[in-house]
C-alpha cells in the first residue's frame, strides 16, 4: 500500500498579515508559512495505517519557505519518502495550478491512496482534494474523520451536521480529504527531527509552469477592519456596579 500525502503551507493567521505594493496579494518577505493544519491530520492519518497495515507513505510539499522543516517533521513521524516539488512557488498559486501539477506528479509515485487535508484557510478557488481526484480521474470522499483498509478498497467515516455520521467503501486508488485522523497529530521532539535532517533524503522533482486557470482573479485584498474597542470602567466598586447597570438597562438586559 502506497499512500501519497500532498501538503500544503500557508500564512501563519497569528502572524501580523502584510499586502504587498500592489494590494492583491501578500507580501511573501513579510508572511510566515505554517502547515495547514488538516494536512498535519492527512500525515497523521497516513502513518497511523502504515502502522496499523503496513505500507509506504511518501509526502509531497512545494519548494516554499519552511517546507523541508515540515518535510523532515513528517520523516520524524514516520514518513518513508520526501519529495519537494520545484517552481517558482515563490510568485503564488492556487489550486487549481497545484493540482494539476501533482497530478502529473502521482502519475510517477503511483499511489493507492491519497490524502489531503480537507481544506485550508486560503483555499479561495475550491479545495485541492476534489480538483486532483478529478485530474487524476479518481473518485473522491472528503470530510473523513475515520479510515480503514481492506483489500483494494477503503472504508472511510464521514460525519455530517447533527451527529450523523456514515461508513462508505470506496474502490482505490482514490483521493480523500481528512477532517481529523483517528487521533490528534504526534509530537515528535525537536531532536528527532534534527535526526531527521540527517537520515532523510529529499528528492526534488521539476513541476511544469503553474497555470493558475480556473481559479478566481484576484484585484484587491482588504485587511479586517478594527471592531469596536473595549471600553475600560473605573471607579470604586459602587461606580463601576452603576455603571454596568446602566449598560445593562441601555441594551435592554434589565
Amino acid at each position: 500500500m502506497h499512500i501519497v500525502v500532498p501538503v500544503k503551507l500557508v500564512p501563519d493567521l497569528v502572524e501580523e498579515l502584510v499586502m504587498d505594493e500592489s494590494g492583491a496579494a501578500l507580501d511573501a518577505s513579510a508572511v510566515r508559512l505554517v502547515l495547514s493544519e488538516f494536512d498535519d491530520h492527512a500525515i497523521e492519518q497516513a502513518i497511523l495505517l502504515k502502522e496499523r497495515s503496513g505500507g509506504q507513505v511518501t509526502v509531497v510539499a512545494p519548494a516554499v519557505e519552511g517546507a523541508d522543516e515540515v518535510l523532515y517533521t513528517a520523516a520524524a513521524k514516520g514518513a518513508d519518502r520526501l519529495v519537494r516539488l520545484t517552481n517558482d512557488f515563490e510568485r503564488g498559486m492556487n489550486n487549481h495550478g497545484l493540482a494539476r501539477a501533482l497530478a502529473e506528479v502521482l502519475k510517477t509515485l503511483q499511489p493507492d491512496l491519497v490524502l489531503t487535508g480537507v481544506q485550508a484557510h486560503d483555499d479561495l478557488d475550491g479545495s485541492l482534494g476534489p480538483l486532483l481526484a478529478e485530474y487524476c480521474g479518481m473518485p473522491y470522499v472528503g470530510y473523513v474523520a475515520g479510515l480503514a483498509l481492506a483489500e483494494g478498497k477503503a472504508v472511510a467515516r464521514k460525519e455530517y451536521p447533527g451527529g450523523l455520521a456514515a461508513e462508505m467503501e470506496i474502490t482505490l486508488p482514490a483521493v480523500l480529504g481528512i477532517q481529523a485522523a483517528e487521533r490528534p497529530p504526534r509530537y515528535v521532539a525537536v531532536s528527532k527531527v534534527r535526526q531527521a535532517m540527517k537520515t532523510a533524503t529529499i528528492a526534488e522533482t521539476r513541476v511544469a509552469g503553474l497555470e493558475p486557470g480556473g481559479g478566481p482573479a484576484i484585484t484587491r485584498l482588504f485587511l479586517p477592519e478594527a471592531g469596536r474597542q473595549a471600553v475600560m470602567i473605573e471607579g470604586s466598586v459602587e461606580e463601576i456596579a452603576a455603571r454596568l447597570v446602566a449598560i445593562f438597562k441601555e441594551l435592554g438586559l434589565l
